[in-house]
């Protein structure tokens, strides 16, 4: 069954990736163009995920991807708009929780089929 809200995910970032972009290039702001492109790079996996329909193992791996690509992203983009952070170590922890949701995605293609569909 589809995820209504990894769908509606994928399509923020993807929105969120083309606005920061276009920021990036008239601004020439460095982490803006970053936190652009990790969040296009994660959209079509959303939408992706979103798509096929998944259990737990793939829920909490995409939930986690969200909550870090957000908050990596968010941080940069703060960091370059307003000379501040989100908060201290913001984009550490998002980049952590990215990197265990591509894990939990890994590891899920070797769970037993009854558990991922």
């Amino acid at each position: 069954m589809p995820s209504r809200l990894l769908i509606f995910a994928s399509g923020i970032c993807g929105a969120a990736g083309v606005a920061l972009a276009a920021v990036a290039a008239h601004g020439g702001f460095s982490n803006v163009s970053d936190a652009a492109t990790f969040l296009l790079a994660h959209a079509p996996a959303f939408l992706a995920i979103g798509l096929i329909g998944f259990n737990a193992p793939l829920r909490w791996a995409a939930a986690l991807l969200c909550a870090g690509v957000a908050l990596f992203s968010c941080d940069l983009a703060v960091r370059d708009l307003t000379d501040d952070r989100l908060f201290a170590m913001a984009a550490p922890a998002g980049g952590f929780m990215m990197m265990l949701g591509w894990i939990g995605i890994a590891v899920a293609a070797f769970l037993p089929r009854r558990l991922i569909g």
